[in-house]
């Protein structure tokens, strides 16, 4: 048997941001909420704290891109050192200017701090003349309290 020993590739860094689509110039965002101090800004540009809801309750983040856009990557990443909550996002895209949308993936996943406070999520996708990508989060599936968050949203 032949054997080699590698460097693990973290799986909570994405690659290299040069390939990332510039979202800032690109798109026109859409939120139903956030925090002061929390901007959906910071999601999408990598800033430290990303964004958060300013309400419980499920919420809608929704690029509208300027031109369609080819996508192959998208790059989720969600946090919560906080609240033991199970989570369900959808992810959905559209090429027809929002009026119909296709489901790229529905996932829930299980905050229980201090072990499980990190959901990171890098999909491969073959997309044309994306129009519009809509993430919709339901912070909580029980209905408490807790408001969405998300540290990252980049798209490829």
């Amino acid at each position: 048997m032949r054997k080699r020993q590698i460097s693990p590739t973290p799986a909570s860094e994405p690659a290299s941001s040069s390939t990332w689509l510039d979202v800032e110039h690109k798109a026109l965002v859409e939120v139903t909420s956030e925090e002061n101090g929390f901007p959906i800004e910071s999601a999408l540009l990598g800033v430290e704290g990303g964004w958060r809801a300013a309400n419980a309750g499920a919420q809608t983040i929704r690029l509208i891109f300027d031109e369609p856009q080819r996508l192959r990557r998208i790059w989720l990443v969600f946090e919560d050192s906080e609240n033991t909550r199970m989570q369900e996002f959808v992810l959905r895209w559209s090429s027809d200017n929002g009026n119909s949308f296709r489901e790229i993936v529905r996932q829930q996943w299980n905050f229980s701090p201090p072990d499980s406070i990190r959901e990171a999520e890098d999909y491969a996708v073959e997309l044309s003349a994306v129009t519009a990508l809509e993430l919709i989060i339901v912070p909580d599936n029980s209905g408490g309290a807790a408001r969405a968050s998300l540290a990252s949203l980049r798209v490829a």
